[in-house]
């Protein structure tokens, strides 16, 4: 037999998808009459109300609804619910969660006391607005003496045995006594002093009222043993459920027998909602948030500073894109067979921006939101430049990063899920797919409005700006995604620019409020110079942003060793060479340097050039499959003895040639590796000029973000959409002439059928004495509508009217009319 020791057990709520929403306009019902359905409380609104609630839940608009009664049963039902749910803040969301814990339908004194418990003065001041938002959204109706939450967020948000509500509260005495046998009903009202009753049901409203009311409920609770009131204490917060054995111990078994504890499952328990109330003071929630946390500024910075350092990372940020484009553009990855960039390609991207790789992943899928990279969609099909990039990289710089900001902006791509694996267990991949986040680009903005509304050069604390963030959508599920993307945000917001020392820029302001940033950025931004300083350890240094055909040259002739404020560029045989391969002769090379440096070439880089330049060439390579030759053929007898050669297939065919069974680029690069300066030649004996022709993909526009639901409607649409609804309603709920014939009644609410010769006979009548006749009608594509018309023409098989519902004319088809009923007299 066990201890009966009591412990909480904790079940997790069920995770309800994400969608999206936006806040509406009020309103309600007629004053003096409480509408008895949701149909009634939409139809009492005026014009401007429907239209606010159609914006803030543009789900409902697709298709328009025909009628008042389609959109409430649209509003109800639980895919657009959930996204109504999942756009609430904290304190609106902690209202609805009230309402569904309370009575239905609840008085808005009870909701007041749920949620401040008497005592709470921002709360009680928060509450009438926050009741008019979840009324505007349709998501509460009924007037203050009979508030009603939706059936559909009633069921999300009650609580039930798999899915505890969010307040921590259980079922109540009914429905936790719901499954219990009569007599054991009978035995707890016995054991709380209540008289017995003939039936359970008033077994279990007498024991209801006992716990729900206050000095009877106290006097109770002041019988019970300490430890029992330890237990209570572990419970009324929630989980409300606790696991028992078979034989409790003394204080869990007082509580049972008088049903402080009712059974759930054989070993479980659960404390009765109103029991915990009383235990709360009335509180649905341990605590609210009425009221949004603030973002205060936690640093200050002069504007002027963190402009500066903005436009640094700016500055950084396009040569890093830049190099990383650039580097694909002769041979770039390949693409995996499932899409995206290979693990070993991506740490090649790294260790050549001298990044990490998540970092390499961001520039990348940078790259390719701007429209600056894409698949080229051959049958090897690679990654490479598009032709926007050829245009980009001639833009002045400043207006070179706004392109980059307004892509990084509205893209839901998410480069930081790269390395995590999706919920079939495959490793996301950069550049691959299913890294899009529709809500990326709703939570980017929403951070750099924050950001925005601290004073110039103010930079918050980051834990109060996801503080702000979680109450404005608070997370209803195991989810924690948009935290997430809040954190990479503000990463991504620096290292672009947008941000310097965590406070917004002048520029990203400029991004944020819609207008070009390129002209606030461009003065912060050094000019480009057009010279280098060349040092005597083989190394230039750029001060600044070199111009284009100067850094295009030297990007050929030297390696990157550093970057920053000034790159640093070394000279070596490799660079030489791969400058003379590109075409450049040794002369060329002497002149270029002379001509771009304001110091004097040092002799050690011109022995160098001279050097690479005299034996460049002197080895010559042609395809057998390949062939060398050489007028010096001591040197060919040393590569034909040098054992690094035997993977060449090399043999004597004269004493100035050799053959080869490797192809000419493997020939080159094999004699290149072993210290030679071979250069390719042609079929006529000419040096090739090794310059690799630069790869684009054919036109390729840019991703475009998956939005996050249907897209906000326009104020043209919502006025057609309201028409719409308006006309429907007015057709639907017109009242008819009974019909004459059995065979033209309906059911109540619908259309009558009629047969043909019925209808032209109807429509005729009709036309000729001027009524107005009430029709179901189906168009081509099969939907079908109410229409109120007064018709003045019927014949080639249409009828032709004006619309009452439409307020104009139009003509209808006789064979896609399914039925028509004459109007009561007193209709129109």
């Amino acid at each position: 037999m066990g201890t009966g020791r009591l412990t909480g057990r904790r079940d997790q709520e069920a995770t309800v998808p994400e969608a999206s929403t936006a806040a509406g306009s009020a309103g309600g019902s007629p004053a003096g009459s409480s509408p008895r359905s949701l149909a009634e409380a939409l139809r009492a609104r005026d014009d401007g109300a429907l239209a606010a609630l159609l914006r803030a839940r543009p789900d409902l608009l697709g298709p328009v609804p025909g009628d008042v009664t389609q959109l409430a049963t649209r509003a109800g039902t639980r895919a657009s619910v959930v996204r109504a749910l999942d756009h609430l803040d904290r304190f609106a969301l902690q209202t609805a969660e009230a309402l569904a814990v309370g009575p239905e339908p609840c008085p808005y004194a009870v909701l007041e006391g749920l949620l401040t418990g008497g005592e709470d003065e921002r709360a009680r001041a928060a509450l009438p607005d926050v009741l008019a938002t979840l009324r505007d959204q349709a998501l509460v109706w009924g007037d203050e003496d009979r508030l009603r939450l939706v059936r559909t967020a009633r069921e999300l948000l009650a609580p039930s045995a798999s899915r505890p509500s969010p307040t921590g509260l259980g079922p109540t005495v009914a429905e936790a006594t719901a499954g219990m046998s009569p007599t054991r009903v009978q035995e707890i009202v016995a054991a709380v002093g209540l008289p017995a009753t003939h039936d359970p049901v008033s077994a279990v409203t007498a024991l209801t009222g006992l716990f729900t009311d206050p000095e009877r409920m106290s006097a109770l609770l002041d019988e019970a043993p300490a430890e029992a009131h330890q237990v209570l204490g572990r419970l009324v917060w929630g989980p409300p459920y606790g696991e028992v054995t078979p034989n409790p111990t003394p204080p869990v078994r007082w509580l049972r027998d008088r049903g402080l504890l009712l059974p759930a499952t054989a070993r479980t328990v659960v404390l009765p909602r109103e029991v915990a109330l009383h235990l709360r003071g009335g509180l649905a929630h341990r605590d609210t948030a009425p009221v949004a946390p603030p973002v205060p500024a936690h640093r200050e910075h002069r504007p002027q500073l963190v402009d500066a350092n903005a436009a640094g990372q700016a500055l950084a940020a396009l040569a890093t894109v830049e190099e990383l484009v650039k580097s694909w553009e002769h041979a770039g990855p390949p693409v995996l067979r499932a899409g995206g960039l290979s693990v070993r390609d991506l740490k090649r991207a790294a260790a050549l921006l001298d990044t990490t790789e998540q970092q390499a992943a961001f520039w990348a899928e940078l790259a390719y939101a701007a429209g600056l990279l894409a698949s080229d969609g051959e049958a090897d099909e690679r990654y490479a430049p598009t032709p926007a990039f050829d245009d980009w990289v001639e833009l002045p710089p400043a207006e070179r990063w706004s392109h980059l900001a307004a892509a990084w902006l509205p893209a839901t791509r998410t480069a930081p899920l790269v390395g995590e694996q999706d919920t079939k267990g495959r490793t996301l991949s950069a550049l691959g797919p299913e890294l899009d986040r529709s809500a990326a680009p709703e939570v980017r903005r929403r951070v750099l409005e924050l950001l925005g509304d601290l004073p110039e050069g103010g930079a918050p604390d980051p834990e109060t700006l996801l503080a702000r963030l979680a109450w404005e959508r608070p997370v209803r599920g195991a989810s924690d995604l948009r935290a997430r993307l809040a954190r990479w945000v503000l990463a991504e917001a620096e290292v672009l620019g947008v941000t310097g020392r965590g406070a917004l820029s002048g520029p990203g302001r400029a991004l944020l409020e819609h207008r070009d940033p390129a002209p606030l950025l461009a003065p912060l931004l050094p000019e480009p110079v057009d010279h280098v300083l060349l040092q005597a350890d083989l190394t230039a240094v750029a001060p600044g942003p070199l111009r284009r055909p100067l850094s295009d040259t030297l990007a050929v002739l030297a390696d990157v060793e550093s970057k920053g404020g000034a790159t640093v560029y070394r000279f070596t045989p490799g660079s030489v060479r791969r400058a003379l391969d590109a075409g450049h002769a040794a002369a060329d090379l002497h002149a270029f340097l002379k001509e771009h440096s304001r110091t004097p070439v040092p002799q050690p880089l011109a022995y160098l050039i001279d050097d690479v330049a005299r034996r460049h060439g002197h080895l010559r390579v042609g395809a057998a499959s390949s062939y060398l030759r050489c007028d010096d053929d001591a040197m060919l007898g040393e590569i034909l003895a040098d054992k690094r050669s035997a993977g060449l297939g090399l043999r004597r065919l004269a004493p100035t040639v050799l053959a080869a069974q490797a192809d000419p680029t493997v020939l080159l690069e094999g004699l290149r590796a072993m210290g030679y300066a071979p250069a390719a030649e042609s079929r006529t004996g000419d040096v090739l000029v090794a310059r690799a022709d630069a790869h684009r993909t054919p036109a390729r526009s840019a991703p475009v973000p998956v939005p996050e639901g249907p897209p906000v409607p326009d104020a043209t649409l919502l006025a057609a959409a309201v028409r719409a609804i308006r006309a429907g309603d007015v057709a639907a709920t017109a009242v008819r002439k009974e019909p004459a014939t059995a065979s033209a009644a309906g059911v109540p609410g619908e259309l009558p059928r009629t047969s043909a010769a019925e209808t032209l006979a109807t429509v005729q009548a009709a036309a000729l004495t001027g009524s107005a006749v009430w029709i179901g009608y189906v168009n081509a594509e099969g939907a079908a509508s109410q229409r109120v018309i007064a018709p003045v023409r019927v014949e080639g098989g249409f009828v032709t009217g004006y619309d009452h519902t439409a307020d104009e004319v139009r003509t209808y088809a006789l064979h896609r009319i399914t039925g028509v009923a004459e109007l009561a007299d007193d209709q129109l």
